[in-house]
């Protein structure tokens, strides 16, 4: 079977979103955990779990910054 390659182009876009992902997962987590449970909307354990193990492409991270931290 032969194996295809990505094309240069592709490999970037790839890169660059793995980064960003990464990035917007590594505040959202900092975040996370400079808060008390009752700045959080649901679990603070389910929120870090979720957030270290879903692949989202940096929707899970938005989506935490929007809906699931209650203002200071």
């Amino acid at each position: 079977m032969a194996r295809r390659q990505l094309s240069p182009r592709t490999k970037k876009i790839v890169t660059v979103a793995t980064a960003i992902d990464t990035a917007l997962k590594g505040i959202a987590l900092a975040d996370l955990a400079k808060r008390d449970q009752s700045q959080v909307n649901g679990s603070k354990k389910t929120w870090g779990i979720a957030l270290s193990l879903v692949n989202s492409v940096g929707i899970l991270p938005v989506v935490y910054f929007l809906k699931g931290r209650r203002s200071r």
